[in-house]
């Protein structure tokens, strides 16, 4: 049995929770923005920010570390899927795209120095694409190789478009697209796309002031 929290060290939590989606969301937008980006963001201190994480190389860590620890759940929670193959490989990057680990790949990666620890939970994530690719491998037309995954989610989860809900959806409708073009010709599901495609005004919304 998980043992109760205390009030204070429930609240430490729950501020700790704010800050890192906080930070999250500071960094993916901007990999250089200050640490008191972060803290203006969540509405705490600074002095509050730098109790829980001595610097921005360790916040950004911690970030990393989460998002591998994420996916790391996803892969595993994939190999466990007894559906078929194809279904349990669709389900797992649409899981993937909702956890939206890629980004932080994508907008981090270079910008701090990772930990043994975090070296060693890459490895294993590595190791469980290799394992969910042996059982796909032979639904995926010729070509496609394990390392075409972390480009295609990276390509996918860099779609932002209107608020959090119309991304979500978007995102949803070009993975779609995506596992058609990765399918095995002949084996096409002909399934509707999630979603309407984006309007202009939403296109050229993203380049108002």
């Amino acid at each position: 049995m998980t043992k109760a929290l205390s009030g204070r060290q429930a609240q430490a939590a729950r501020n700790d929770e704010v800050i890192l989606a906080a930070a999250r969301a500071v960094f993916i937008a901007d990999p250089g923005a200050p640490i008191s980006a972060v803290a203006e963001r969540a509405g705490v201190g600074i002095s509050a920010l730098y109790r829980r994480y001595a610097s921005k190389e360790e916040l950004l860590r911690k970030l990393c570390g989460d998002g591998l620890d994420r996916y790391i759940a996803e892969s595993e929670k994939a190999l466990a899927d007894d559906r078929d193959p194809w279904t349990a490989f669709e389900a797992y990057l649409r899981s993937l795209v909702d956890a939206d680990t890629n980004s932080l790949t994508q907008r981090l990666a270079g910008t701090f120095t990772p930990t043994p620890e975090l070296f060693e939970a890459a490895v294993r994530a590595n190791e469980l694409d290799r394992a969910v690719y042996a059982r796909t491998k032979e639904y995926l037309r010729p070509g496609i190789v394990v390392e075409d995954f972390a480009v295609i989610l990276e390509q996918i989860t860099s779609i932002k478009l209107g608020d959090e809900k119309r991304t979500r959806q978007l995102r949803h409708r070009y993975l779609t697209l995506m596992l058609e073009a990765m399918r095995r010709p002949g084996e096409s599901s002909g399934g509707e796309l999630p979603g309407p495609p984006p309007s202009m005004d939403e296109l050229t919304d993203r380049w108002r002031t």
